[in-house]
C-alpha cells in the first residue's frame, strides 16, 4: 500500500487527545494520538497474517507504525502449547514513532496459551479481547490455569471482552459449503475484521487482497470475506464496545514523497536489485535457505525481470563458493545467511578478500550460539564480522539501523564493495527483517552511481618495453585492484587462495611480500571513504553520549526523547560503518564525560570501542531475544548520567 504526504515532521507525547461523537444512534468515537495491538494465538491461527493484514490498511491510512512479529522457533509446537505462540505487535500513530511499543494498549487472545504467554506484558487498564470458545479445561489445563482466568478475577485490572470468535465465525459461514474445521480458519478474519472497526482502518484493502490471495477458490475467498466483515457487524452492533477509536494519519510526520510499509528483508532485496542496476551489472545470488534470512532469497527470486539470477545451494558453502564465483565473472554477487550461515561461509570470505573481489556478505543475526534461537533477535555477530577468519582478513562492516533503512544500507554495502573490490559484511537482524514502518520509495535520481569500468587492456609496461596485465597493480586512491572478466583478451590471469605477488599476481611466499600485501589489504579497508559520524546533542551541552548501531537505534531512539522531555540533557550518535569506523569517531568520544553503549550482545561494540579509543565505555546489554523497551532504556540512561 502507499500513500502520499506533503508536510514536515512533527512529534507529540499525548495519548488521548480527545472525543467525538458519531450521529445519533451510532457509537462514540475517541480520538487517540497512538496505540499498540498485539494478536496471539497458536502457529496455525494465522496472526502474521491478521497482523500483516492490519498493518497494510493502517500503512495506506497514512499512519506512521512500526511492527514486531515474534515467531515460535518450533516449526510447528503442538497446538495450545506456550511454545506454539505466535504474536504480531503493532504500534501506529498520528505522529514519528520509533519502536514497536513496550507495552501493548489492546491484546488478541486467540487461546490461554496466547493470554498466559503475552499477559504480563500488558499495563493495567489494557483491552483484552479473549476467544472463549477456546478456554476449555483441558486446553487450560495444557498451559497451567487450574481456574479459568476469564472468572477467577485475576483480569479484573483489565477492560476484558470475551467473545465466542469460532462460534461467531462458524455461524457467519452457515450459507457457505464448508465443513466446521474449514470455517473455522477464518476466525483470524472474523477478529480482524472487529479491530478494524474499533481502529476505524480501511477494510477495501483486504477484501481485495482476500480475493486475490484465494482467487483459485473463490468460495474460500467469499468465505473470509463475510467472516471479516461479519467482524466488522460484530464490533458495531455489540453492547460489549462502548467505542470505537481513531488514529488520524501521521500526514505532518513524513516528509513529502510516496510512501509505502516495507519489511526490513524486503527493502534489502530491492537495495541489492537497486545497487545492480545503478551500477549495470547482473545481480547473483548464491544462498541457501535459513531463518530469517530466506525471504530475501524468496524475494530476489521473483525479480528475474530485472537480471537478478538466484541459485539455492545445496548448502551455506555452496552458495557462497557459487556467489564468488559469480563476482568473479563480472556479476554484483551476494550471499545471504544468519550467524551458523557465516561461520560455515568463512574460508570463502577469506578467500574473496584474498582474491580481492566485490561480494556482499548479508547476515541477518540471530539468537546462539550454534543454532540457539532461530527466531529471535540478536546482535551477537559483530566481532565474528571482524575477525571470524584464518589470517588478517579484514573485511568493511555495515549494519542498517530500521527496516527502511536496509534498502540505503544495501546501496552502501554494494558502494564499497564495488569500488574497493572487497567483500563487504552487511549486519542487520531478526528484529528488522521482520518488522516493518513506512518508506519513502526514492527517486531515481536521488540513487548513487555505481558503475564501475572493468579493465580493458594491458596496465604495466616491462622494462623491455611489452606491455601485460597485472592483476594487481593498485588504483592509487582506493588501493583496488583491476577487475577482469573472464574471457577478455589479453587479461588472461590466475587466482588462488595462496599469497599473491604484488603486482604480477604470481604465486609468492616470499615473507616480505606477504607482509607487504596483509598490510596493503589492511590500508585498503582502513582507507574506505565513509562519512564522518553525526551527533545528536541539540543544546551542545550534554556530558553523556549514548552510542549505538544496527537495530538499537528506534529504542535508543525513544528513550533519549523521553529523557530530554524530562529535562535531561543527553547526546546520541549512531554507527552504521563499523569497520572501518567514521574518522571522527575518537573525536566524537573525547568529547563526553560518559559514554554508553546498548547492545544486544553481551558488550562487542563496547570492546571495540575501548580496544580502539581508550574510553572507557559503560557497556548495557540483553540478550533476550527480544528487542529492547524504550522505558527500560531511558532508565539505564538515566542511571547512568547520575553516576
Amino acid at each position: 500500500m502507499t500513500s502520499q504526504v506533503s508536510s514536515p515532521a512533527e512529534q507529540t507525547d499525548t495519548t488521548v487527545v480527545g472525543e467525538q461523537r458519531k450521529p445519533a444512534g451510532t457509537k462514540n468515537v475517541r480520538r487517540l494520538d497512538r496505540v499498540i495491538i498485539r494478536f496471539a494465538g497458536d502457529s496455525g491461527d494465522g496472526m502474521q497474517l491478521t497482523g500483516d493484514r492490519f498493518t497494510s490498511e493502517t500503512a495506506s491510512f497514512g499512519n506512521d507504525l512500526s511492527t514486531l512479529p515474534n515467531f515460535p522457533a518450533e516449526i510447528r509446537a503442538p497446538a495450545g502449547t506456550l511454545p506454539g505462540v505466535s504474536s504480531f505487535q503493532l504500534h501506529f500513530a498520528d505522529h514519528d514513532i520509533l519502536t514497536p511499543g513496550d507495552a501493548p494498549n489492546v491484546l488478541v487472545a486467540m487461546n490461554p496459551a496466547a493470554l498466559k504467554a503475552n499477559v504480563g506484558d500488558l499495563p493495567r487498564g489494557a483491552e483484552i479481547i479473549v476467544n472463549t470458545d477456546e478456554f476449555t479445561k483441558r486446553a487450560m489445563q495444557k498451559v497451567g490455569y487450574g481456574t479459568s482466568p476469564l472468572e477467577d478475577g485475576s483480569l479484573d485490572g483489565y477492560s476484558l471482552h470475551p467473545v465466542p470468535l469460532t462460534t461467531l465465525t462458524v455461524e457467519a459461514l452457515k450459507e457457505f459449503d464448508l465443513t466446521r474445521k474449514e470455517a473455522e480458519r477464518s476466525k483470524n478474519m472474523f477478529a480482524l475484521g472487529l479491530l478494524s472497526w474499533m481502529y476505524n482502518r480501511p477494510t477495501e484493502g483486504t477484501e481485495a487482497f482476500l480475493k486475490s490471495k484465494f482467487g483459485k477458490k473463490p468460495d474460500i475467498a467469499a468465505a473470509n470475506i463475510a467472516a471479516f466483515r461479519a467482524g466488522w457487524n460484530f464490533g458495531e452492533t455489540t453492547e460489549d464496545f462502548a467505542v470505537s477509536y481513531e488514529v488520524a494519519p501521521a500526514a505532518t510526520a513524513f516528509p513529502p514523497g510516496t510512501y509505502r510499509n516495507i519489511s526490513g528483508n524486503l527493502a534489502l532485496a530491492y537495495g541489492l536489485i537497486a545497487a545492480s542496476r545503478q551500477a549495470d551489472l547482473p545481480l547473483f545470488l548464491g544462498s541457501y535457505p535459513i531463518t530469517p534470512a530466506s525471504d530475501i532469497l524468496h524475494e530476489l527470486s521473483r525479480h528475474k525481470n530485472f537480471g537478478v539470477r538466484s541459485f539455492q545451494a545445496e548448502d551455506e558453502i555452496a552458495g557462497i563458493g557459487a556467489a564468488l564465483g559469480a563476482a568473479f565473472g563480472g556479476s554484483l554477487a551476494v550471499t545471504t545467511t544468519s550467524g551458523p550461515g557465516v561461520a560455515l561461509k568463512a574460508e570463502t570470505i577469506g578467500l574473496a578478500v584474498s582474491l580481492e573481489l566485490p561480494l556482499l556478505v548479508v547476515d541477518i543475526q540471530r539468537g546462539g550460539p550454534s543454532t540457539g534461537l532461530p527466531t529471535k533477535t540478536e546482535q551477537a555477530d559483530l566481532l565474528q564480522a571482524m575477525y571470524g577468519r584464518n589470517g588478517e582478513a579484514p573485511v568493511p562492516v555495515i549494519a542498517p539501523k530500521t527496516p527502511a533503512d536496509c534498502f540505503g544500507a544495501a546501496l552502501e554495502a554494494a558502494r564499497i564493495a564495488l569500488a574497493y573490490r572487497t567483500p563487504v559484511m552487511l549486519l542487520s537482524d531478526g528484529y528488522l527483517a521482520n518488522g516493518s514502518e513506512p518508506w519513502r520509495i526514492p527517486d531515481l535520481d536521488e540513487l548513487p552511481d555505481l558503475r564501475v569500468q572493468f579493465a580493458q587492456g594491458p596496465n604495466h609496461t616491462l622494462d623491455d618495453g611489452t606491455e601485460v596485465f597485472w592483476p594487481y597493480k593498485r588504483d592509487p586512491q582506493t588501493l583496488a585492484r583491476p577487475w577482469a572478466v573472464p574471457g577478455t583478451p589479453g587479461l588472461e590471469h590466475r587466482i588462488g587462495g595462496i599469497e599473491k605477488e604484488d603486482g604480477t599476481g604470481n604465486i609468492s611466499y616470499a615473507p616480505a611480500n606477504h607482509d607487504f600485501m596483509v598490510r596493503t589489504r589492511q590500508a585498503k579497508i582502513d582507507g574506505i571513504d565513509v562519512p564522518d559520524l553525526e551527533v545528536d546533542d541539540p543544546e551542545g551541552a550534554a556530558r553523556a553520549l549514548v552510542l549505538g548501531w544496527g537495530s538499537t537505534y528506534g529504542p535508543i531512539t525513544a528513550a533519549v526523547r523521553r529523557l530530554r522531555t524530562a529535562g535531561e540533557s543527553i547526546a546520541q550518535a549512531h554507527l552504521r560503518h563499523l569497520n572501518p569506523f567514521p574518522r571522527n569517531l575518537g573525536d566524537v568520544l573525547k568529547r563526553y564525560d560518559k559514554v554508553v553503549i546498548p547492545e544486544m550482545n553481551l558488550g562487542q561494540l563496547a570492546t571495540l570501542i575501548r580496544a580502539r579509543y581508550l574510553v572507557d565505555a559503560h557497556s548495557y546489554n540483553q540478550v533476550n531475544g527480544m528487542p529492547f523497551k524504550a522505558e527500560q532504556l531511558a532508565t539505564a540512561l538515566k542511571e547512568a548520567i547520575d553516576g
